[in-house]
């Protein structure tokens, strides 16, 4: 797939407010801080695109960007960490919920995993209540660049064991880096895959 246009369209508070088209949407998800801004900038090849901060859980509202006139990107809030109040950091897991369970438009969910950690269980929770719900999902590895391959496949290998235990099918792994490119044509091709079949 070729991106030949990217632009966002508006940030939403909650499922209500939500763009009304028809457009499938892709979702990207992930604890705070794991990349998410950085990959989606990646993947269109337009910088500032997503904004991109160094504060863990900026992101607190669902961000829809528009791509090629013909099906949308979703950057979701990040899960597990935020500096604000509580009831706030609750509503988080409710907006993502809300979106995950209720979004007739979702089409896939790429879960974003630091590929410099070892599984961790808020993860491990989001897999399996994701997995519950029936959604599609595809897990990213990233800042791949920060860690050896050999690094990488030990912690792939070591999340495939905790979900084996719950889960029938293996999960389907993408390492990627947004500051080499990595991963990009496998993104993009998964979601071509998805559109076209």
């Amino acid at each position: 797939m070729k991106i030949k246009s990217a632009k966002f369209h508006i940030s939403s508070p909650d499922l209500d407010s939500c763009p009304r088209w028809l457009w499938r949407e892709f979702a990207f998800v992930g604890r705070s801080n794991v990349g998410k801004s950085s990959l989606i900038n990646m993947l269109t090849h337009k910088s500032g695109l997503a904004k991109v901060s160094a504060r863990p859980g900026k992101t607190q509202l669902i961000n829809f960007f528009v791509i090629n006139e013909a099906w949308s990107l979703v950057d979701l809030p990040g899960y597990g960490f935020a500096k604000t109040a509580k009831d706030r950091k609750y509503g988080f897991s409710v907006l993502i919920r809300d979106y995950l369970e209720g979004r007739e438009n979702l089409t896939c969910v790429f879960v974003l995993i630091d590929s410099r950690l070892p599984p961790q269980q808020i993860d491990l929770d989001f897999l399996r209540w994701l997995n519950d719900c029936g959604v599609r999902h595809v897990l990213v590895y990233t800042k791949a660049d920060k860690v050896s391959a050999a690094k990488v496949r030990g912690t792939i290998e070591l999340m495939m064991a905790e979900v084996a235990g719950w889960r029938a099918e293996p999960l389907q792994v993408i390492v990627s880096s947004s500051k080499t490119g990595s991963g990009r044509q496998e993104v993009l091709g998964e979601i071509t895959k998805v559109m076209e079949g």
